[in-house]
């Protein structure tokens, strides 16, 4: 596989990442350095290592999660995505509850924008693709595009304040049901 084609898929795989640190960013959680670093890291981390794992896997596991990797990416981006539309509702609240670059939460966002990069190493491994510089490609682009998602949405946040809150909810859940349509059809 050409270099060019490789940065095309990373590029794929990381729109996840950046469309959900986008809504992520917009709610200013993830304001210092230590937060942003998590989570833009992890995201990245899940990409490469998610498709180093469908590499490793082969198609001994394709079939169990194949049906319902989507429902439960979708299910996972709803969760969040709710809780975002609760905070931005709720004129009291200062902001998103839960910090989203730790605990559960940041696990949670890091599996469900990865499970597409599964599909990915699991096809790598049928094309008997080089794994290593594969993942860590995809690895690197998914946390650059996070990096500037939470970047674009932290100012989009800071400039609209909680309405901005309330759309990366809604993107959130956007993108959890574009991934079961884009499944089933």
């Amino acid at each position: 596989m050409g270099f060019f084609a490789l940065m095309m898929i990373a590029l794929g795989l990381g729109m996840d990442c950046f469309a959900v640190s986008l809504g992520i960013g917009t709610a200013r959680t993830c304001k210092s350095f230590r937060p942003f670093f998590r989570l833009c890291f992890h995201f990245g981390l899940f990409q490469g290592g998610m498709a180093l794992l469908g590499y490793l896997a082969g198609s001994t596991i394709a079939p169990l999660i194949e049906s319902v990797d989507h429902w439960i990416a979708m299910g996972l981006l709803a969760f969040v995505g709710i809780r975002m539309i609760k905070g931005g509702m709720n004129p009291e609240a200062e902001t998103y509850c839960d910090d989203p670059s730790k605990g559960w939460t940041l696990v949670m966002l890091a599996v469900a924008t990865s499970i597409d990069a599964l599909a990915v190493g699991l096809s790598f491994a049928f094309l008997q693709v080089d794994i290593v510089p594969a993942s860590l490609t995809i690895g690197i682009t998914s946390t650059i595009m996070s990096i500037i998602g939470l970047t674009i949405g932290h100012g989009l946040g800071t400039a609209f304040g909680k309405r901005m809150e309330i759309i990366g909810g809604l993107i959130l859940n956007g993108i959890g049901i574009n991934i079961v349509i884009s499944h089933i059809f």
